[in-house]
């Protein structure tokens, strides 16, 4: 049977609707319960700042604890920091209320495992097959514990990283899960910082802040002496960079800096990722490894090329040896680590890398993902990409939204301009 329910980044809906209901999350709680399969279970749940957050995790620990699980609540907490949290317990996995870079009406839950990481395709189908078991009767009942100070002992981790003198830094934490661990982070580091975005109310996540919204950071650091900007999403599993000129250092040039102060053998990247990338890379002998889109896909590819480091445009990157997901906060520091160490000038990264144009293009669905004609799409692509000698043409659906994503990628923006638009022309009608 395949994956109804899970996306590529959990269950997402808008809340109290739809897949997001306190029904769906009490299922959920149980189905993952029965599929960590052993008595004595030991599970954290953290959430980011949404309204909706407290209403399914009241329900998804109940689906535990009525299964026999203990259940540690870390309230606000980053992605990473439960993954961090997950192994600090030695629990058996845990689950993470948020939808990340959505709009607050938004909500999701996703399944992490003893070891910190996301779950496989397989492993999130196998607890779509247990939703409609019945609930257990058995009188072995969990028990719910706090563990809110698991948020402090994340940042003092992540801070034990830092050995960098960054300059003045500006963070945007897109009201969300970074509210809290940015500033004890600055604190802890005694950073030469300025925080915004962090009166979260629990209807303002994401909302004209953070990742999704660069202009934000951009806009505040214009005329101001600051070294370098970082902006959050939601849940703190992905970082955006801005220059002293305001201008944005995304998850390539963040890969390509890393991989070189890492100095990598191999980077795993998405079919997203700039062709500028794997140009750069080749030049230090790296070779790069290319996979779906989702930070999970990344870190299945990671391991089966046993590569250190892997990511996405977006700026979700993983440094194995320093996390087990993607980690905006992480990146952040060793971004600032690398940068002076290999003697790197911030203001200069984006004219030195010289991406090729590139344009996304999305088409709002008006049926169903499962129901998109894709082989239909994929002729169509094949047909222009057999003209397209110099470029690329890559085109899918949001695993998170109801969108067609058409990438198109030259070395001239015209062209890129003039592709796109046939494109999309012709696929409006298969969307």
């Amino acid at each position: 049977m395949a994956r109804k329910l899970f996306g590529t980044d959990g269950v997402r809906d808008i809340a109290n609707s739809g897949r997001m209901t306190s029904e769906t999350a009490l299922k959920l709680g149980r189905a993952f319960t029965k599929f960590a399969g052993k008595t004595g279970k030991k599970f954290l749940i953290g959430r980011d700042t949404r309204l909706s957050c407290q209403m399914l995790e009241g329900a998804l620990y109940s689906g535990m604890i009525s299964e026999g699980a203990d259940v540690y609540l870390t309230g606000i907490i980053p992605t990473p920091g439960l993954s961090y949290a997950i192994k600090h317990l030695h629990a058996d996995g845990g689950a993470v209320i948020s939808a990340s870079h959505n709009p607050a009406i938004y909500n999701g839950i996703k399944f992490l495992g003893s070891d910190g990481c996301k779950l496989s395709d397989d492993e999130e189908e196998s607890i779509e097959n247990l939703l409609d078991d019945s609930p257990s009767t058995s009188q072995e009942i969990g028990r719910l514990h706090d563990a809110k100070n698991l948020v402090s002992s994340y940042t003092r981790h992540i801070a034990g990283f830092l050995k960098a003198n960054p300059g003045k830094i500006l963070f945007d934490c897109a009201n969300g899960a970074s509210s809290l661990t940015v500033p004890e982070l600055v604190k802890i580091c005694n950073l030469d910082a300025e925080i915004i975005c962090t009166d979260y109310n629990g209807l303002n996540i994401n909302d004209s802040c953070g990742v999704m919204h660069m202009n934000n950071l951009t806009g505040y650091i214009a005329n101001k002496n600051f070294a370098m900007g970082f902006a959050f999403d939601g849940d703190a599993d992905r970082v955006l960079i801005c220059d002293p000129l305001g201008r944005i250092i995304d998850g390539d040039i963040i890969l390509w800096v890393l991989a070189r102060w890492l100095k990598c053998k191999s980077v795993v990247v998405t079919v997203m990722s700039n062709l500028a990338l794997e140009n750069h890379l080749a030049r230090e002998n790296i070779k790069v490894y290319r996979c779906p889109v989702g930070d999970r896909y990344v870190l299945e590819k990671m391991r089966e090329t046993d590569s250190k480091l892997g990511g996405e445009q977006s700026g979700h990157i993983i440094a194995s040896d320093f996390t087990s997901t993607g980690d905006g906060l992480c990146t952040a520091v060793l971004f600032m680590n690398a940068i002076q160490e290999l003697g790197e000038n911030v203001s200069d990264l984006i004219d030195r890398f010289g991406r090729y144009p590139q344009k996304l293009t999305n088409l709002t669905l008006t049926r169903e993902r499962s129901k998109v004609d894709m082989t239909a799409i994929n002729e169509i692509v094949q047909t222009h990409q057999e003209k397209f000698i110099n470029g690329r043409i890559f085109v899918r659906t949001s695993g998170t939204e109801p969108l067609l994503r058409i990438l198109v990628e030259a070395p001239e923006s015209s062209l890129v301009e003039e592709v796109s638009n046939l494109l999309a022309a012709e696929m409006k009608k298969y969307a």
